[in-house]
C-alpha cells in the first residue's frame, strides 16, 4: 500500500480523507474473512483539528520545517491486486524496499487489512479490501516566508503565496501546504480550490469559500474569461517589442515534471514584454492565454531567455544553448537522466520533489498525473510511499517493539529547535540519513503570478523584490 493521490485516500481537491470500513454487521462463517463495501468520497476539501494536530511547525534557518510524524495511508485493492497475495504485489509493484520491510512492518502491527493485522503476506487480496499502512513521514522544508492574505471575504480568500509551497497535499507534502497552513495558522478551512500555482512559483492564488463561487469561477475560467498576468526574470537582455510564443508544448515526464516544445505537442500562446533589464538580466510580463503546465518556463526557455535560476529549464542538461529554439541534442530519456544527475551533483534532487528512493522505483511503472503543482507525485508515491520506512535489521525491529509511544508523535507548540529524539523511528530510513537543508535562496524561483482579473474581480500582489528594476543579484 503506498500514498496515494488524489481521489485515492490522500485528500486532494474535491475530496475527503477516504474513511475506514464500516463496522461489521453480520456474523462470518468459519475462515470467512470480512471484506467491506466501498466508501464514497465527499465533495470539497475537508481537513480538521485532528489532521492539523499530527504534528507541529518549526523554523529554521529561513525554513519552515515539519516535525516528523506517524501516518496512516489507506487505500482499497486496486483490480489488478484481486486474487494476488500481498507478497506478490509488494515484491513485483513496490520493489523500492526490500521484502525484509513488509514482514518487519506487519510483525509490528504496521500493516493493517479491513483494520485486522496482517499477519501473513501470503494472503490473497479481494475486492474491496481495505488496507492501511503506519508510516513515519519525513516533508522537505520551505521557505519561512509568510503566507499574505490580500482578500478575505464572504465568497473568496486570496493570498500571495510564497515560492516552494505547494498548494494542497500531494506527493510528499501535507503539513507544508497552503491548505494546512492557512487551516492551521488561520483557521481557514473547507476551502475550494479555483486554480493552481506550480510549488516553485510564488503569487495570487484564489480559494472560494463555496461551491458555488467556485462554480462561477471555473466556469470563467472555461470561458477564457480569467486574465493573468506574471512577472519574471530572465537571462539576457530580452526583446523590448511585443514578443508572442504559439509553439505547442509536450510533457517529457509528469514524475519530473519536464516539459518541451515538440510539434506533437498541444497548442499554447503566451505574450511577453520586457519591463526593464538591468545589463545582465531582464524583468518580463507574461499573459498566457493556455494553462499549460509549465507553459511560461518552457516558451522563455526556448525564446533563448530561460528564467534566471529555474531548476530544470536553465539547466546545463539541456546543452550549451540550454534548451534555445527547441534544440536539444538528447533523447527524452537521456534528458532526463542528465537533468537528475545535475542536481543528484548539487545535492538538491528536493528541488525537484524527488528522492535517491523515487529513482530507484521498478522501472516498468511509467509517468502518469500532471505536473503542475506536485500533482506529478500522485502516482509515484502511490508506488513507493507504503515502503517509506524501509527496514535494515531485524535488531531495528526489536527497539521499535519496545517503543510503547508507536502511532503517536508527541506534539508541541515551540517554533524553532532540532528534531527531538522522540521522533526517530527504529523502521525509517529517513530518520538515519542526514540531508543538506536547502538554503531559502534555493526555494525562490523568480517567477510570480501578479494579477488574476475576472469578469466581476482583480486581485494583485506587490512586485517582488527580485522584479524591481534596480535589483542585482
Amino acid at each position: 500500500m503506498a500514498e496515494p493521490g488524489p481521489g485515492e485516500g490522500e485528500p486532494g481537491p474535491g475530496d475527503k480523507e477516504e474513511a475506514a470500513p464500516a463496522p461489521k454487521k453480520r456474523r462470518l462463517a468459519a475462515g470467512e474473512r470480512y471484506v467491506p463495501p466501498p466508501r464514497k468520497l465527499s465533495a470539497g476539501v475537508s481537513f480538521g483539528a485532528v489532521h492539523f494536530a499530527e504534528t507541529s511547525y518549526y523554523f529554521e534557518g529561513g525554513l519552515r520545517k515539519v516535525r516528523p510524524y506517524y501516518f496512516d495511508f489507506r487505500t482499497y485493492c486496486k483490480g489488478r491486486w484481486v486474487g494476488r497475495s500481498l507478497l506478490h504485489v509488494f515484491s513485483t509493484e513496490f520493489r523500492a524496499q526490500p521484502l525484509d520491510y513488509y514482514r518487519a512492518a506487519a510483525r509490528a502491527g504496521r500493516l493493517r487489512l479491513n483494520e485486522e493485522p496482517v499477519r501473513d503476506l501470503e494472503i490473497v487480496l479481494k475486492n474491496n479490501d481495505f488496507l492501511r499502512n503506519t508510516v513515519h513521514r519525513h516533508e522537505p522544508p520551505v521557505t519561512a516566508q509568510p503566507i499574505q492574505i490580500l482578500v478575505e471575504d464572504d465568497e473568496v480568500v486570496v493570498v500571495d503565496k510564497p515560492s516552494s509551497l505547494p498548494v494542497h497535499p500531494c506527493g510528499r507534502f501535507r503539513h507544508n501546504t497552503v491548505i494546512f497552513i492557512l487551516g492551521k495558522e488561520h483557521d481557514l478551512k473547507e476551502l475550494h480550490t479555483i486554480h493552481r500555482l506550480d510549488r516553485m512559483t510564488s503569487g495570487v492564488l484564489m480559494f472560494a469559500k463555496t461551491a458555488e463561487v467556485s462554480k462561477r469561477i471555473d466556469e470563467q475560467v472555461r470561458e477564457r474569461q480569467l486574465e493573468k498576468e506574471y512577472v519574471c526574470r530572465v537571462v539576457g537582455e530580452f526583446p523590448e517589442h511585443e514578443v508572442v510564443c504559439e509553439e505547442p508544448i509536450l510533457v517529457v515526464s509528469y514524475k519530473v515534471g519536464v516539459c518541451r516544445v515538440d510539434p506533437k505537442g498541444k497548442f499554447c500562446k503566451t505574450i511577453f514584454q520586457r519591463l526593464s533589464y538591468n545589463g545582465k538580466t531582464s524583468v518580463v510580463k507574461c499573459l498566457p492565454r493556455t494553462g499549460r503546465t509549465h507553459q511560461i518556463r518552457v516558451h522563455l526557455q526556448y525564446l533563448g531567455h530561460p528564467i534566471v535560476n529555474d531548476p530544470i529549464y536553465n539547466m546545463e542538461a539541456w546543452g550549451p544553448d540550454r534548451g534555445k529554439g527547441g534544440k536539444i541534442d538528447k533523447t527524452d530519456e537521456e534528458l532526463l537522466k542528465a537533468l537528475v544527475e545535475e542536481h543528484r551533483s548539487k545535492q538538491s534532487l528536493d528541488i525537484l520533489g524527488l528522492l535517491e528512493e523515487d529513482l530507484n522505483s521498478s522501472a516498468e511503472n511509467k509517468d502518469s498525473g500532471n505536473s503542475g503543482d506536485c500533482t506529478k507525485d500522485a502516482k509515484d508515491h502511490e508506488r513507493n510511499d507504503i515502503a517509506a520506512c524501509p527496514l535494515n535489521s531485524d535488531a531495528s525491529l526489536e527497539t521499535l517493539e519496545k517503543n510503547k509511544e508507536l502511532g503517536s508523535c508527541e506534539n508541541q507548540d515551540g517554533q524553532t529547535g532540532e528534531k527531538r529524539s522522540d521522533e526517530k523511528d527504529p523502521l525509517c530510513v529517513e530518520c538515519k540519513i542526514t540531508r543538506r537543508d536547502p538554503s531559502p535562496k534555493e526555494l525562490v524561483m523568480y517567477l510570480h503570478a501578479l494579477r488574476y482579473k475576472g469578469a466581476e474581480f482583480e486581485y494583485c500582489s506587490k512586485m517582488p523584490e527580485w522584479a524591481m528594476e534596480d535589483w542585482e543579484e
